[in-house]
């Protein structure tokens, strides 16, 4: 398709989902892009609409009209940010939670890029035009420690740290439940979740590897604050590798967690550390956000109770 929102007949295979199958039929687009189309009613089975999870019987005729494709391009927001440390190659932002790191489908403002883009004359290109300066993520809802690169060279040289695992990340986590041991260590491989797109998980054995180590820091009635080292750096690692040893982070609902009101949208998962080596200056830094207010209050309730 050389018109890249030209319309597109498609003839269903059985066994699959609707936007798994049009996804793998028409690769140019993302996955989060045609359920925005499936759930706007401009793709139909047989005439119909249908739900992103609707289960192909086969040789239905899948109709798909793109909506008009919108660049996803940053620009300039005047938004708050809390700078733990710059020097002249990076700079290192406390995220909060709530705040998508770069712009996506759905999402073009209130970004920390757009963030970024106002408060910095300056910040590296090779992340592209929605992703400037960006050289890792952290999870909407996870708060914490995030480094941002100012120049090429320094995206460069922090991906080359971060591909060759010379970056140390601390995480603090809350999960449900009392640990069986003080530390322990999951090796388990992370994939996407085939029937719950949205969800990465442990259980396809084809899975990307992953290293996650965690320690007891504080033992509670019903509940375990941790920290958490990883030496990968998958989609919601923790969050699944935690899940799947029954140890769910607390108001993670997406990974089996119960609710947690308190804490609002967010789940209680915080990037406490980083330790990296500055492009300019050559020596290893080490930046700390300590926990997000809402967080140190949870904790601080639970503590008293036990």
């Amino acid at each position: 398709m050389s018109d890249p929102a030209a319309p597109a007949v498609l003839t269903a295979v059985s066994g699959q989902r609707l936007d798994q199958f049009v996804s793998a039929e028409l690769p140019q687009y993302s996955r989060s892009r045609i359920q925005e189309w499936i759930k706007a009613g401009r793709v139909l089975v047989d005439g119909v609409a249908r739900k992103a999870s609707h289960e192909l019987r086969g040789g239905e005729q899948i109709a798909v009209q793109p909506a008009q494709l919108t660049p996803l391009h940053a620009t300039p927001e005047e938004i708050p940010l809390t700078v733990l440390y710059e020097d002249a190659a990076v700079v290192v932002i406390d995220k909060p939670a709530g705040m998508v790191v770069h712009a996506g489908a759905g999402v073009s403002s209130g970004t920390l890029t757009n963030a970024l883009l106002h408060r910095f004359e300056t910040l590296s290109t090779a992340g592209g035009d929605e992703r400037p300066g960006i050289v890792h993520r952290l999870d909407k809802e996870t708060s914490g420690v995030i480094v941002i690169a100012k120049t090429d060279p320094a995206h460069q040289a922090l991906a080359q740290q971060f591909a060759s695992r010379e970056v140390e990340k601390i995480y603090l986590a809350m999960v449900e439940g009392r640990m069986a041991a003080a530390t322990g260590t999951i090796t388990k491989p992370i994939a996407r979740d085939p029937h719950h797109r949205t969800r990465m998980t442990t259980r396809v054995p084809t899975g990307s590897t992953a290293l996650t180590q965690w320690t007891v820091r504080q033992q509670l009635a019903h509940h375990s604050f941790l920290e958490v080292k990883i030496g990968t750096g998958r989609t919601h690692q923790i969050r699944v590798h935690l899940a799947s040893i029954k140890h769910p982070v607390v108001g993670d609902t997406l990974y089996g967690a119960k609710p947690a009101p308190v804490l609002g949208e967010r789940f209680f998962l915080h990037a406490h550390r980083l330790t990296f080596t500055s492009p300019a200056t050559g020596e290893r830094v080490t930046v700390e956000a300590p926990l997000a207010p809402e967080l140190a209050h949870f904790l601080e309730t639970l503590l008293i109770s036990v």
